[in-house]
């Protein structure tokens, strides 16, 4: 059970308020990191500023890469469980209709997953808890706490509970996975990079027959057809059917376009969705919830990802695949690195020992993703002209064989030793591009 009463805070000793980690954000990133922690038996606190369930602007697709990841932590990912699997990506451009199959990899599963957000959080941190994390709901950290000889962070500030009783927690190491906003990052001194990509994703649910889908859905042109002229916008739409009389309908934009700050991309998803066919119910009498957005950040748009005692995982890394838009693999991979580095330098003996290790985090990110993430950051430029895109998706879905590599480039699915030529060649290209 989590711990939520704010009566609790008055009466904790200092072992119920120190421990060997504290990781800050319980979604998807900081769920496995302390999961990943606490199996290896840290003593870790995992707090969390709102109360589970809560809902997260997401698609609520899950391609093979999350799917092993979950599959790593122990979740039962069953149809009994209330998980809808996927066999892969279907593709609409130019008047074109393509149906690609996740490839057959050694690596990763050959299908995909669907889960609300609202619940998939859930699961995780209930996992987390399961193997040992200590988990606290309305837990809202503020400031961290700095030793003012080194400026280590050695814990945060916090409020807990509905009545905002203030606490303090301690550790020698912190992980930032509290989101794109991460308070904690910017009050540690780490901002934005200008130079990497943003992303948007708006989205919302409706009532639809479509609902009951194998494959997730991307739509990639997107038009503004609301003005005197049409304009092709630098993204791409999804349909995802929940399988529970819902589908996720979303838009997810890339901030090259000049007019990105200008546009509505609420008042875009609706005309969007007015433009389809009106049997799949895409109007607003079926709509379940309102529109809601957030931002994707994107290609390590946050550095350095280890400072003075603090790792930054997930949204808070600016983890976010360029290519595709996808966090939630990512978010959970960079986890489940971070745990490894922290549960290797606990054992070392003495600080330096410690610190060493813990350098170490930053380079195996950039050697698992430095050059793919600087290719997609490539990709992103060229696609934020709507020449190039309209010509990539006239042309591209007419070749199936090229939509196949494509898809294993675009979801990052190849694998890493003995793979085919498709996989060789993606590989080689990430391995020689340089690491940023």
């Amino acid at each position: 059970m989590s711990e939520t009463a704010p009566t609790e805070s008055a009466s904790f000793g200092i072992s119920e308020r120190s421990a060997d980690v504290i990781v800050v954000g319980a979604g998807p990133a900081g769920s496995t990191t302390a999961y990943h922690l606490a199996k290896a038996g840290l003593d870790v606190l995992l707090l969390e500023k709102t109360a589970f369930p809560r809902e997260k602007v997401c698609g609520d697709g899950l391609t093979p890469r999350a799917t092993k990841q979950l599959v790593a932590m122990g979740i039962d990912i069953s149809e009994e469980a209330g998980w809808l699997r996927n066999r892969g990506l279907r593709i609409i451009a130019g008047g074109v209709r393509l149906q690609l199959d996740w490839p057959e990899l050694a690596a990763y599963p050959n299908y995909g997953l669907v889960r609300k957000r609202d619940d998939f959080d859930e699961q995780l941190a209930r996992q987390a808890q399961k193997a040992g994390a200590r988990l606290y709901e309305r837990c809202n950290v503020g400031a961290p706490i700095t030793d003012e000889r080194t400026g280590r962070i050695t814990g945060v500030h916090a409020k807990l509970g509905e009545e905002k009783a203030p606490v303090t927690f301690h550790a020698p190491l912190v992980v930032a996975a509290d989101g794109n906003s991460t308070r904690l990052s910017l009050a540690m001194g780490l901002h934005r990079r200008e130079d990497r990509p943003m992303g948007v994703a708006v989205r919302t649910y409706f009532t639809s027959p479509r609902h009951d889908d194998d494959y997730l859905e991307s739509w990639l042109e997107l038009w503004d057809r609301r003005g005197a002229q049409d304009r092709l916008l630098p993204g791409y739409g999804w349909i995802f059917g929940m399988g529970d009389g819902t589908s996720n309908v979303g838009l997810g934009v890339l901030n090259t376009s000049s007019s990105f700050k200008e546009l509505d991309w609420r008042e875009i998803l609706k005309a969007w969705c007015a433009s389809m066919p009106e049997d799949w119910g895409y109007t607003p009498e079926n709509m379940t919830g309102p529109i809601r957005g957030a931002a994707l950040p994107m290609a390590f748009n946050r550095q350095p990802h280890y400072t003075r005692g603090l790792l930054l995982v997930g949204d808070a890394g600016g983890m976010v695949n360029p290519f595709n838009g996808e966090g939630i693999a990512y978010a959970m991979e960079s986890g489940q690195i971070a745990a490894d580095v922290i549960v290797q330098a606990h054992a070392r003996a003495t600080a330096p020992q410690r610190e060493l290790a813990l350098q170490r985090y930053p380079k195996v990110l950039k050697d698992t993703y430095g050059g793919y993430y600087t290719l997609g950051r490539a990709f992103v430029k060229l696609i934020g002209n709507p020449k190039v895109m309209k010509l990539a998706a006239q042309r591209g879905l007419t070749h199936p064989m090229l939509m196949r590599f494509t898809l294993k480039l675009l979801a990052n699915l190849t694998d890493p030793t003995g793979g085919d030529a498709m996989d060789r060649i993606i590989n080689g290209l990430t391995k020689v591009t340089p690491r940023a």
